[in-house]
């Protein structure tokens, strides 16, 4: 696997470098700097106390962690959230406890998230007046099946 440096500032005392957990995983774990509850169907906006810098030609993408995700109902709202190659300030995290019932207690030093760096591509973008024909067409939502119950007549169809 393809190993970049990628420069990491801490911006307060106790927050943990991403890690990875396996050496083959393709996401490092993000830890929260703060405790913190969120009710059911709550949201709030966390802190990592990392800042980093993310080369030219690369993207961060964080992901919510599946464990967590399918113990207890933690995801992030944004997912995956994207860091561009200029950003430098915090990464924040959007967390939504999608629960019905039980709070979630989380601690400083918490993993929370995975952050994946991922090469990215630019495009140029050329407005024309008709795109080219495929199979699948103007097909949006569920138009290639496997929906469960989906109606051909919701209004949120496209």
């Amino acid at each position: 696997m393809a190993e970049h440096v990628i420069s990491v500032r801490r911006l307060c005392d106790g927050a943990q470098l991403p890690s990875y957990a396996h050496e083959d995983d393709a996401g490092a774990d993000l830890v929260v700097v703060e405790d913190l509850s969120l009710q059911p169907g709550q949201r709030a906006v966390v802190g990592t106390g990392l800042a980093v810098a993310i080369p030219v030609g690369y993207a961060g993408m964080v992901f919510p962690r599946s464990g967590l995700a399918a113990r207890s109902g933690l995801t992030l709202v944004n997912s995956p959230g994207l860091i561009d190659a200029g950003y430098r300030g915090e990464i924040r995290l959007c967390l939504l406890n999608t629960d019905r019932h039980s709070p979630i207690t989380l601690k400083r030093g918490d993993r929370v998230a995975q952050l994946v760096i991922q090469k990215v591509e630019h495009a140029r973008f050329d407005e024309v007046d008709t795109l080219d024909s495929t199979d699948r067409g103007s097909g949006g939502y569920g138009s290639s099946g496997g929906v469960a119950g989906w109606q051909e007549s919701s209004p949120t169809r496209q």
